[in-house]
């Protein structure tokens, strides 16, 4: 059974792709302490249907991460990881003349070392399985850069090379790896901006909503996409 593993699965975004992902796959929706959040979200995945299974790690602590999926995989070795979406990311802004230490390496930490931390744990099962879709949630940050994101903006446009970088290595053995950089979506981690002024900035004149960006990696985490990699795929409303 193909199974997909989703970081920060549990809310925003993540909850978005976890419930659409689980149309096709197995879910394993990690969190770091919110509990119950992973729950529900695993409760509304069984509610319509599909199945999976709820996986707290750190990203950042590689002895985390690969503890915990030793163990998930072996109590469940009939099934293999062959979906990863590392979604997991923290904004912490500030303009940099007042940006400090801690906020900096926080967020550089929790989206760079844990697409590394994650993606590396899981890469060798793909190649020997010959089959597998690595997806990045990515940011616009990533790409323009933001003014009073700088570390945000370094984080994204990392893990934005290191997915072409990535894709190069591993193509030849049925693994993709692609990025998907949204732009202003209606979550949490948005909902300290001003959407009405903001939205006025968008062609479509509107927040995006977590369910479009979770099509767009259901679409990429399909065997119908394996001729797409090392791409970045902005979803933005034609922001830019």
């Amino acid at each position: 059974m193909k199974c997909a593993l989703i970081t920060g699965g549990s809310r925003g975004i993540g909850k978005a792709i976890s419930i659409a992902l689980a149309e096709t796959y197995y879910v394993i929706v990690n969190y770091k302490n919110n509990e119950a959040e992973a729950v529900d979200t695993l409760n509304k995945i069984k509610n319509r249907g599909g199945d999976g299974d709820i996986l707290q790690f750190d990203v950042t602590d590689r002895r985390s991460v690969d503890c915990a999926i030793d163990t998930w995989v072996a109590k469940n070795g009939d099934k293999k990881i062959s979906v990863l979406v590392n979604n997991a990311g923290v904004r912490e802004d500030s303009l940099m003349m007042w940006m400090q230490e801690n906020q900096w390496k926080n967020v550089i930490d929790i989206s760079l070392n844990g697409f590394f931390n994650t993606t590396q744990k899981l890469l060798m099962s793909m190649l020997t399985a010959k089959f597998g879709r690595i997806i990045n949630i990515v940011s616009i940050s990533g790409i323009k850069g933001l003014s009073g994101q700088t570390n945000y903006s370094a984080a994204k446009a990392g893990i934005i090379g290191a997915t072409k970088a990535l894709a190069q290595e591993v193509a030849r053995k049925g693994v993709t790896v692609n990025a998907i950089a949204p732009g202003f979506i209606r979550t949490d981690m948005t909902k300290d901006l001003n959407e009405k002024e903001l939205a006025k900035t968008i062609p479509v004149q509107r927040f995006g909503e977590p369910e479009e960006v979770a099509e767009l990696v259901a679409f990429l985490a399909s065997e119908k996409s394996s001729y797409i990699t090392g791409e970045v795929i902005s979803i933005t409303g034609g922001l830019y």
